[in-house]
């Protein structure tokens, strides 16, 4: 897709998405970082539309779809304060280990929830997160061992 054609989208599209994101996720911040995930997924698909309104509603669909994924993340991924965390898990270990896991970078936590609490595959979280099972992998790799250091450097 030509800088003509992204730049029209952006100065046609970028306020109604925007205020679309604003709604569904109730923070601007987050709502910039939607609309600019949406714009980059139309320069990574480069998809040929039918008309204006074909783009519209295809901008609008992946709009939506990233605030949806936001969300879901917020819900799974919140920080979590001490009575939290014991209301989850009844045994000190557990506790322990949640506390350690709820401070590392969430890219991380995000990985290492989906495939040791979830039970996804690699190759299912791949896809989830639209990032190749060798990404997926160096991640659990990573996330595995900042665990162990924060888990190691609080409670050992």
């Amino acid at each position: 897709m030509d800088r003509e054609k992204i730049k029209n989208a952006v100065e046609t599209y970028g306020d109604s998405l925007y205020r679309l994101c604003l709604v569904m996720l109730g923070n601007s911040s987050d709502a910039e970082d939607a609309v600019q995930e949406t714009f980059m997924q139309l320069i990574r698909s480069a998809p040929e539309f039918r008309g204006n309104e074909h783009e519209k509603a295809w901008l609008i669909t992946v709009a939506a779809n990233k605030c949806r994924d936001m969300l879901r993340r917020r819900k799974w991924f919140t920080e979590l304060n001490e009575d939290e965390l014991a209301s989850i898990v009844s045994d000190e270990e557990s506790s322990r280990i949640l506390e350690a896991l709820a401070e590392i970078s969430p890219k991380f936590r995000e990985i290492l929830v989906l495939h040791y609490v979830e039970d996804y595959k690699v190759n299912e979280i791949a896809e989830m997160i639209k990032k190749s099972p060798s990404a997926v992998k160096m991640r659990l790799a990573k996330g595995r061992k900042l665990l162990e250091e924060k888990y190691r450097k609080e409670y050992l």
